[in-house]
């Protein structure tokens, strides 16, 4: 039996409408598990319930950015220490089966061993809000390229006096010279007797509708970009002040640091995270041999991408490191690599952090 002075550690499989919680021991003994709802009193409950067996050294959570979100933010708040935890143990898996219950168990071992130790993103400040408008307005860019891609092709099958008026105009003209298309009446049913002419009404019909739609979201993606453009700029200015980096790409190294980017230890770490980082490949005789990352944000790695190639074209000091690094027989490839993971140690110099250690000063993007 646990005693009151005994220290445990928690582990939290996490779904939808419940959680299911484990506790173990220094030890690794298993000393209860309990399933609890996703609520606010749930949350409570199991962190009562987990505190009964001893004093919590840290709580292990899967999914703290989706159905975990809303029970790290309690758990941070109650003062716990929280790891995040996303991989299952494969091997556990195959040899014990799952369930509820041994997920919970496994992600409670995962931090017991040390084999999970990330720290998860808070989810609770400006940057959260930046990442939700900014997932808002890219399913309204998408939204508003499938309308107009349908309006194209709707007005390509147009009868020929509609189609001819319409097809040489660009984009904004021909959404703008639809929107006024009106059939003759509202009642399509009432031209059942002129085949030409109901099909000319029916496709002014859906032209309008969709011209409209555009419209709407057109407007709702230019009202996104202004509220992401503010909060950008109060949240990073130091970012923005970088040569070729602007709100996108600012929003989105702060969207992959999160709001605590104080959990991301060193430079070397935030590399990592965007997949810039060599990792070792050395076996048997081969040695000092690297490889390039696959890991990481691919969409914080996208970023440095475009940041590298504009400063390669318009940047004089990038333009010259080209230049002196192509004389040394590197390829255009290698020298890309080189440059993201300097421009990776700018970025991680100037993200907004209650105590900023790293320099911001100039660097050898050799180095």
């Amino acid at each position: 039996m646990a005693t009151e002075s005994a220290t445990v550690i928690g582990g939290v499989d996490t779904h939808k409408h419940t959680h299911y919680a484990a506790v173990l021991d220094e030890l690794g003994r298993l000393l209860g598990h309990q399933e609890f709802p996703a609520t606010d009193k749930g949350y409570h409950d199991l962190l009562t319930w987990m505190g009964s067996h001893g004093e919590i050294r840290a709580i292990g959570v899967e999914s703290t950015g989706s159905f975990g979100a809303a029970l790290t933010r309690a758990l941070t708040a109650a003062g716990q220490r929280v790891v995040e935890v996303n991989r299952p143990n494969r091997l556990a898996r195959r040899m014990d089966g799952k369930s509820d219950r041994l997920d919970s168990e496994q992600i409670a071992r995962s931090v017991l061993g040390q084999t999970s130790t990330a720290v998860p993103k808070s989810k609770s400040g400006m940057v959260e809000v930046i990442r939700t408008l900014r997932v808002t307005r890219t399913s309204a860019v998408k939204a508003r390229t499938q309308a107009f891609n349908t309006l194209w092709g709707v007005m390509i099958g147009a009868p020929s006096p509609l189609r001819d008026e319409l097809v040489e105009l660009s984009k904004r003209t021909l959404v703008n010279r639809c929107l006024p298309l009106r059939p003759e009446t509202e009642n399509l049913l009432e031209l059942t007797h002129d085949p030409h002419r109901l099909l000319t009404a029916g496709i002014a019909t859906s032209l309008h509708d969709l011209a409209r739609r555009w419209k709407a979201l057109d407007e709702e993606v230019k009202s996104l970009n202004r509220q992401i453009t503010s909060l950008v700029s109060a949240a990073a200015p130091a970012l923005l002040e970088l040569h070729r980096v602007g709100v996108e790409l600012a929003g989105q190294f702060l969207v992959t640091s999160g709001d605590n980017a104080d959990r991301i230890r060193s430079e070397a770490a935030f590399a990592k995270l965007c997949g810039v980082a060599p990792q070792p490949a050395s076996s048997g005789r081969t040695t000092g041999r690297h490889r390039l990352s696959r890991g990481g944000d691919r969409a914080a790695n996208s970023a440095l991408y475009i940041v590298t190639i504009v400063r390669t074209r318009h940047h004089q000091p990038t333009r010259d490191y080209v230049e002196r690094r192509s004389a040394e027989g590197l390829s255009k490839r290698e020298i890309i690599r080189c440059l993201k993971r300097y421009i990776a140690r700018e970025i991680y110099a100037h993200l907004p952090r209650p105590a900023a250690s790293a320099a911001s000063g100039q660097l050898d993007p050799a180095a």
